[in-house]
C-alpha cells in the first residue's frame, strides 16, 4: 500500500511517501503563488524519483494553509495533527512538539498512540514564525540560513525587546548602521524569536521527550536558546524537521486507507 502526503506551507511545500509503514522519501520546493501548483510542482518531483505515478498512490492526505485546494488528495487534515502524528511515528517517545512555521508557531501535546491532547499557536502576531525570521535578517543584510550559525559567534548578544517583528526591523536597521557586531545582532534576532515560542510552550504544560518541527527548526541559535530555557535537549529526528508535517500526513493517510478498506 502507498500513502502520500503533501504539506503546502507559506514558505515551502514538502511531500512524503511511504510504503507499508516504510518511509521511501520526501521531497521540498519553494511555495509558489497558489498552492495547486506548488502540490504538484513537489509532489510530481518525488513521484519521479521513485518512479511512481499519482495513479499508485492509494491514498493521500493534504495539509498546510492550502490543505483544501489539492485536487489529487483524497482527504485533509490540520498541520497540528500531522505534525503531531509524523513526530510520534518518527520518534514514539516523543510528547511536545514545537512546530516553528512559515506564517505562524505551534506548540502541542500527544499521548503514547500519537493523538493531540492539546495545543497553542500564535493567532495575533507574526512574532516568532519563520517569515518574521527572514524578514529579520534582510534587516541585517545575511540570508535567513546563516542566522543560526553567524549568531554562535556572538560576544554581547544584542536584546531585542520591541513586540512587533517590524518594529524588531528598524532596530535591527539602526543597529547595523550604529557599526555593531552582527554576530550580536543575529543573536538577539534568534533570542527574540524563541521568547515568542517560549510563551507558547509554557503555555502547554510541556512533557518531555520535546521535538522541534517545520523550518525554524533548522536555526541552531533559535533551538539552543529554547533548549537552555526548558533546561532539555530535543530529540533528533532522522529527516530533515521541515518535513514532518508532510510525513505524518503520509501516515495519517495509511489510516485513512486502512479504515476505508476495512483493513
Amino acid at each position: 500500500m502507498l500513502a502520500a502526503g503533501c504539506d503546502v506551507g507559506a514558505l515551502t511545500t514538502k511531500a512524503a511517501v511511504i510504503r507499508d509503514d516504510v518511509l521511501l522519501g520526501v521531497e521540498v520546493v519553494r511555495s509558489r503563488a497558489k498552492a495547486v501548483q506548488s502540490a504538484f510542482d513537489v509532489m510530481d518531483r518525488l513521484l519521479a524519483r521513485l518512479a511512481l505515478s499519482h495513479e499508485q498512490i492509494d491514498y493521500c492526505v493534504s495539509t498546510g494553509y492550502g490543505r483544501s485546494l489539492i485536487p489529487f488528495a483524497h482527504s485533509n487534515m490540520s498541520e497540528i495533527s500531522c505534525h503531531g502524528r509524523g513526530a510520534h511515528w518518527l520518534v514514539p517517545s516523543v510528547r511536545t512538539i514545537i512546530d516553528g512555521g512559515g506564517q505562524d508557531c505551534k506548540a502541542l501535546r500527544v499521548d503514547k498512540h500519537g493523538t493531540l491532547v492539546d495545543f497553542r499557536m500564535n493567532v495575533k502576531c507574526a512574532a516568532g514564525t519563520g517569515r518574521a525570521l527572514e524578514l529579520m535578517a534582510e534587516s541585517l543584510g545575511v540570508d535567513v540560513s546563516q542566522l543560526g550559525p553567524l549568531s554562535q559567534e556572538a560576544l554581547d548578544p544584542i536584546f531585542l525587546s520591541k513586540p512587533c517583528c517590524i518594529l524588531t526591523q528598524i532596530d535591527i536597521k539602526r543597529l547595523v548602521l550604529e557599526g555593531r557586531n552582527r554576530a550580536d545582532i543575529a543573536a538577539g534576532i534568534n533570542e527574540s524569536a524563541a521568547r515568542y515560542i517560549l510563551h507558547l510552550v509554557r503555555g502547554l504544560s510541556p512533557k518531555k521527550d520535546i521535538a522541534m518541527t517545520g523550518g525554524m527548526a533548522k536555526n541552531i541559535g533559535v533551538v539552543r536558546y529554547i533548549e537552555e530555557a526548558l533546561g532539555t535537549e530535543f530529540v533528533k529526528f532522522p529527516v530533515e524537521p521541515d518535513v514532518i508535517g508532510a510525513i505524518g500526513a503520509a501516515v495519517l493517510a495509511a489510516d485513512g486507507f486502512s479504515r476505508n478498506s476495512g483493513l
